[in-house]
């Protein structure tokens, strides 16, 4: 186990141990303390304050200030109004909390004293915003942050709008790029679209009690290729990047019709993504037919992840939902790609299943499943032009048949071939902050004439579990490990018409 995590167990201990130590004092069976958002109810009908405190907690980012306000409250039933209390119970809980449940000096005082107060109202109110706000920007910077998932990319391991936290100590708390910003705000603020951060202070990366990410973590990293973006959403934003707009039209048609909506960002605002860490560095990554191979050897299939099979029915058979359904295949509502795809014929269709749903599957007679393979496609990193296409067979990539190719390694050492530069240009010139010249075929990097390069970083490959509907590393390339923000670790609420029950609180895997 991590520095890290031990350090962040051991904090959560003694935090609940002192919360139960305090509601024993307070009256209220101990046990509670111990039971997430039951205690925080528990501490509003004592305190006698309005319910919708309570459910205010279940905002995303928001509910991180509201839980930390109303610990500040209850500390002050406790008797203790001054500013070192404050600070004590928002930046030391995991003392304090213990202190206060523990001391035969500290007694619950209840409502009353707090009634009893003379200081303002406005001053308490700012007081306990001030701290709540300090306190929820330090959790979410460096110990862990909600996230809520947005696209079907990681189907079905991870469902659209389910709530998250993400650790950020298991792979080390990261500095801050930018530190002046506005807190529970990423890069652009709310109604006025301006930035939410400045530039005037930038500090390079650093991560403490860092810990490697490995295989098969569930990753939230910042968009690589995110630097430079066509700022409008509706038409590119993450969905179509920068350099494949530039790939497509040509740099001077892309600045011609969208320059004034061309900004840059650094990593630590750019946007979120999550996917599954397939590759870590050092490792020979290749696809073949759909099947991820590492170092040569084939990866085990996760059974919630999913892809497009063919489905083949009887001449003159039309598949319709009731006969998906009837097989086993459900229907997932509200995806913006969907789990079922017209291929021009009623008696043939696409449908994106997970490996449990295949080996549970009740096909019919006569009805036939087959693999669906993805043609080449010239979006596929590392883009290879049409003319090298056409001398080499083999550089046609999809993402189902893709590579080998090696992911970067700190202290690896490549050949700078004119394969390798296609391959990793981006990491030496961009990621790791080099200048690279090519002058009439001869490479100069930091103006040194340079045959070799040796890697200063980790790079990371990242496909997401829905494979056939990801937007992931086939298509952008490495994740550089200053761009990792941290690790999906449980899904704490979930919801499409109504609460997904069976989600809450499930560890990812």
């Amino acid at each position: 186990m991590s520095i890290g995590w031990i350090i962040f167990l051991v904090s959560t201990i003694l935090w609940h141990y002192g919360l139960f130590e305090m509601f024993k004092k307070a009256g209220i069976a101990p046990w509670k303390a111990l039971v997430p958002f039951y205690n925080t109810w528990c501490i509003v009908n004592i305190m006698e304050t309005k319910k919708w405190w309570f459910y205010l907690q279940f905002i995303p980012i928001v509910g991180q200030f509201i839980t930390i306000w109303l610990m500040i409250k209850f500390v002050e039933h406790f008797g203790r109004f001054g500013l070192l209390h404050h600070a004590a119970a928002v930046l030391l809980p995991f003392a304090y909390f213990p202190y206060l449940g523990l001391s035969k000096n500290e007694k619950f005082a209840g409502k009353k004293v707090v009634d009893n107060y003379k200081k303002s109202g406005t001053r308490e109110w700012v007081d306990a915003a001030f701290f709540a706000i300090v306190a929820a920007t330090i959790i979410r910077t460096f110990v862990f942050e909600a996230y809520t998932i947005p696209t079907p990319s990681m189907e079905k391991t991870l469902l659209v709008n389910d709530f998250l936290f993400v650790s950020k100590f298991s792979y080390g708390p990261r500095v801050p790029n930018t530190p002046i910003a506005m807190p529970f705000v990423h890069h652009t603020m709310p109604i006025t679209g301006g930035k939410s951060y400045s530039d005037w202070i930038k500090i390079p990366y650093k991560r403490w009690f860092a810990q490697p990410v490995e295989r098969n973590d569930v990753t939230v990293f910042n968009f690589p290729v995110n630097d430079t973006l066509i700022n409008d959403e509706v038409n590119f934003g993450s969905r179509v990047t920068y350099y494949e707009a530039v790939r497509q039209l040509g740099i001077e048609t892309v600045y011609q019709n969208y320059g004034d909506l061309i900004i840059t960002r650094p990593v630590d605002k750019r946007e979120n993504f999550i996917k599954r860490c397939v590759a870590i560095g050092g490792d020979e990554l290749k696809i073949v037919n759909g099947q991820v191979f590492i170092n040569n050897k084939p990866q085990d299939f996760f059974s919630a992840s999913e892809r497009y099979y063919k489905l083949e029915a009887p001449a003159n058979t039309t598949i319709d939902q009731d006969l998906l359904n009837s097989m086993g295949i459900k229907m997932h509502v509200g995806d913006d790609i969907g789990d079922v795809r017209d291929l021009g014929s009623p008696n043939v269709q696409l449908v994106n299943i997970t490996n449990e749903e295949k080996k549970a599957l009740k096909l019919p007679a006569g009805y036939k499943l087959s693999d669906f393979i993805m043609e080449p496609d010239p979006q596929i990193f590392p883009y290879y032009s049409t003319e090298i296409c056409e001398k080499n067979t083999g550089y046609k990539w999809s993402a189902d048949n893709f590579g080998p190719l090696v992911v970067p390694q700190k202290g690896m050492t490549i050949s700078l071939t004119p394969d390798n530069l296609i391959r990793y240009h981006r990491c030496i010139a961009v990621y790791e902050g080099n200048k690279f010249e090519n002058k009439n075929g001869e490479i100069y990097i930091n103006g040194v004439k340079s045959s070799s390069y040796t890697f200063k970083i980790n790079y990371f490959w990242m496909m997401g579990d829905n494979r056939h509907n990801s937007l992931d590393s086939r298509y952008w390339g490495f994740v550089p490990e200053d761009h990792i923000v941290g690790k999906a670790s449980m899904i704490w609420f979930s919801w499409e018409n109504g609460p997904r029950w069976n989600r809450l609180f499930n560890v990812i895997k």
